[in-house]
């Protein structure tokens, strides 16, 4: 099983320790703070850790990337975030698919009474400002040059890119401080680790990616079978015994060999991974509220 060839994941770059410490110092700063989720697993994503950082503060839950999500799983989290009294909108930075509730929500629910506060006491024109977190390559930067309608934030398709804060003005009355990415110290459970790297939050270069790819597929034979056999038209794929097998049948399929005709798994592995991120593989979503970790 791929399982058994994966070892424990732990993955915390210096930088994210001074972004935790970054987090503390301003966010007396903001007036809410929006916590950006991969859709996909939108638990795992969520740094435990973000609780005790934020405290108190009003906070919106945006689950990003919903449009490589299953529609039905990301209701379902959207409704059980709100039965916790978390508020939670379904969007889409790279389409730009529910961005437009985005200032309603927050100006009508998540912030309301402080508004009615500032309009009772005169204070006219000051503006709203808040704080963006997130786990590394959830879409932070994406989220904030959608809003802004410009490409201010960097954005890459890899962990750890944005690494200092930077305010953003959106409209007249909206500001956006983005923060870098940032994990929590230690996994302690390996399947949320897992998932992160299924989505791209840890880096590739720590991981053994033959051995990620073939405990992907196993996960995906066991909840969407249909996708592999719709993306890679081969018979009984998802009756292999092993993740690795089926990672061999799928780059035999691709024509990815080398001398000898065997197949060449690193690179076999690259191309499911890249596939199941970019949504090519279909709307997946990875763990259900029932699941949560």
């Amino acid at each position: 099983m791929a399982e058994e060839a994966m070892r424990q994941i732990q993955w915390f770059p210096g930088h994210m320790a001074k972004t935790r410490r970054m987090i503390a110092a301003n966010l007396s700063l903001v007036d809410a703070v929006v916590e950006i989720l991969d859709a996909r697993i939108p638990q795992s994503s969520r740094n435990p850790e973000m609780d005790r950082m934020v405290g108190t503060k009003p906070r919106l839950l945006l689950l990003n990337k919903a449009d490589m999500a299953d529609p039905a799983a990301t209701s379902r989290w959207i409704a059980a975030y709100r039965q916790k009294g978390c508020l939670a909108l379904a969007v889409d930075c790279r389409s730009g698919k529910g961005i437009r509730q985005f200032a309603p929500t927050v100006r009508e629910q998540l912030l309301h009474e402080l508004l009615e506060k500032r309009h009772a006491h005169g204070m006219v024109g000051t503006p709203i400002r808040l704080m963006v977190v997130g786990i590394p390559n959830v879409g932070k930067s994406s989220f904030i040059n959608r809003m802004a309608q410009s490409k201010r934030a960097k954005v890459e398709d890899r962990p750890g890119v944005t690494r200092n804060k930077q305010w953003v003005k959106i409209g007249s009355d909206m500001e956006l401080l983005d923060m870098p990415g940032v994990l929590w110290p230690k996994f302690e459970d390996q399947t949320v680790a897992q998932r992160l790297a299924f989505t791209g939050a840890i880096s590739d270069d720590i991981m053994d990616l033959e051995a990620l790819a073939g405990l992907l597929l196993e996960r995906l034979v066991q909840y969407y079978p249909d996708a592999l056999e719709a993306r890679y038209h081969i018979p009984d794929l998802c009756t292999e015994e092993s993740g690795f097998t089926m990672l061999e049948r799928i780059g035999r399929k691709r024509g990815m060999l080398i001398s000898g005709g065997e197949v060449h798994t690193e690179r076999a592995a690259i191309m499911l991974l890249d596939e199941f991120r970019s949504g090519k593989l279909g709307r997946i979503t990875l763990e259900l509220p029932e699941q949560e970790a």
